[in-house]
């Protein structure tokens, strides 16, 4: 290097693009160390552009796994908690949205307000995740979390369709941010040999949320318990009340040190790293672990050139040129998993009230069972995909899910399953779809650059839900509206088709991540040799 150099702490060093020596962190002139959950905002920025070297990222991937990790998956991923039960709620109350106790809503309205929710998802990651790569992490899901909460809990005070789809599009607007700044964070501070199976598990969460949407129904539809006209809108708090809870936790979670590093705050990101390690010293399990002087030696060191935002034309020719390949693996995946699992659950409901006559009230019964299917998939076989590997575990997932769903379909419109055996099918079926699902949010949150990380998923979760998650309800909404099985079938047929294209699609080119650092994934744009 030509350019002068500053140490930051023992780790960090750094070198202002004008060849100036910045202050150490410890020495007289820089301020009192912050906490490691310190605001980002505070610590000085060195001049963008200038180059710094940093063991940071190999020093959060050695962590042993602990409280710190919990606190981080607890609080971020509630994200897909709530998003289950958004979708549950929507999906079990239809058949009270449809009486006059409710709004009056006809099928076609059920399915549009659905896709209202995802069109908000969709705009909502685009917006938000834009933000995330140039704002930070952590300032965005505190944001996109209140978003949510106002938006939620304004629903169960519409007074109209226009009203509720309106309100479900802001809801919709607040999680697909979630997904963008969330995805980010937890792909950021778990380290790679656990990234593959927490980010399964935390996805397979949605259904927790699904299930906890289900039982509220259950309760606030019951006659016998609370009046239905006000209990449909009391179920809309329920998200709301755990929202409010959890902006509390999320105060005590950093800033991703990887992100502050590129964006020229180095030492914001040696303080949260060492207060991180901190948190383990003297742990049996980390005997000479993070934070010791052995360990520090042994930690790989990276060079990179800080920058305060990507632009825009920049992640276009990372996503369709240099990555095109890897963005076609995205799209299938993404794609294919969004129309599947919108196309079919949006609509549970209505098949359960429409082709088997099942009472509005008791749709949640037939979502629990479905619900346990898909936390059981990724949390049974999340393991495989961090051990024998994501391309031959996404590609199975994928390729199993889609024959299950042909099968269910043909047995479906031939009318030869009950309204229990079709849920006994799904069980089957999501127990190996929602393992798939998940791996999709989980390739396309690591197979791109750090720099435009959240913006890539915005993309792909946005390009996936407005082909597969906006069109499918809809789309299945005109086709319980027929009146014939048959017609439902081919939509499944559908579904299973674009699971089977995109399992292929990932055999050839999928990326074997696992177990791999982040930057051994893929190389940040502001990494020098």
């Amino acid at each position: 290097m030509t350019d002068g150099a500053a140490l930051v702490g023992q780790h960090c060093t750094m070198v202002s693009a004008a060849g100036n020596r910045l202050p150490h962190p410890d020495s007289a002139q820089a301020a009192s160390p912050p906490p490691h959950d310190a605001p980002a905002a505070g610590p000085t920025a060195v001049p963008s552009g200038s180059v710094v070297e940093t063991d940071i990222p190999a020093r959060l991937d050695a962590l042993p796994f602990g409280r710190f990790h919990v606190l981080v998956i607890v609080a971020l991923g509630i994200t897909w908690i709530l998003d289950g039960l958004e979708v549950t709620l929507a999906g079990s109350l239809s058949g009270e949205l449809k009486q006059s106790s409710g709004l009056s809503l006809s099928n076609a309205e059920v399915g549009l307000a659905g896709s209202c929710y995802l069109g908000g998802a969709v705009l909502g990651a685009f917006f938000f995740g834009w933000l995330t790569d140039r704002l930070g992490r952590k300032k965005l899901f505190t944001v996109t979390l209140v978003v949510y909460l106002l938006a939620t809990a304004a629903t169960g005070l519409s007074w109209n369709f226009w009203s509720f789809a309106l309100f479900r599009f802001l809801t919709g607007a607040g999680i697909g941010g979630e997904y963008t700044a969330i995805n980010s964070t937890i792909q950021e501070l778990i380290p790679a040999r656990l990234r593959g199976w927490t980010d399964l598990v935390i996805n397979g969460s949605f259904w927790l949320g699904a299930a906890l949407g289900a039982g509220g129904s259950i309760v606030l539809l019951d006659p016998a318990f609370i009046n239905p006209a006000i209990g449909w809108r009391l179920a809309f708090l329920i998200g709301a009340t755990i929202g409010l809870v959890i902006v509390m936790m999320r105060l005590w979670i950093p800033e991703s040190p990887r992100w502050l590093v590129t964006h020229g705050r180095a030492q914001a990101a040696e303080r949260i790293v060492s207060g991180i390690e901190a948190k383990f010293l003297g742990s049996p399990r980390a005997g000479a672990g993070p934070g010791t002087n052995e360990a520090a030696a042994a930690h790989q060191r990276v060079r990179l050139r800080t920058r305060d935002h990507t632009p825009l034309r920049e992640v276009a020719r990372a996503l369709f040129v240099r990555f095109r390949r890897r963005t076609l693996v995205g799209l299938s995946l993404m794609i294919a998993q969004a129309f599947f699992y919108n196309a079919v659950f949006f609509t549970y409901a209505l098949i359960l009230i429409d082709f088997y006559g099942a009472p509005a009230e008791q749709v949640g019964w037939y979502i629990l069972p479905f619900a346990a299917g898909n936390v059981l998939g990724p949390l049974l076989l999340g393991r495989l995909f961090d051990t024998i590997g994501r391309r031959i575990m996404i590609a199975s997932t994928y390729a199993v899910s889609g024959a299950l769903l042909a099968v269910t379909a043909y047995l479906f419109g031939r009318n030869l399953l009950s309204a229990q055996q079709l849920t006994a099918a799904w069980m089957i079926v999501f127990f190996f779809a929602s393992a798939a699902a998940s791996s999709a949010y989980l390739t396309v949150s690591e197979i791109f650059p750090l720099e435009l990380r959240a913006l890539a998923i915005a993309f792909f979760y946005a390009i996936g839900t407005g082909a597969g998650g906006i069109a499918g309800p809809f789309l299945f909404g005109m086709l319980i509206n027929s009146g014939s099985r048959s017609s439902v079938a081919v939509g499944y047929w559908i579904g299973a088709t674009l699971m089977i294209v995109a399992a292929a699609v990932q055999a050839v080119w999928g990326v074997a991540a696992e177990r791999k650092p982040l930057e051994a994934v893929s190389r940040p744009l502001t990494f020098i040799d």
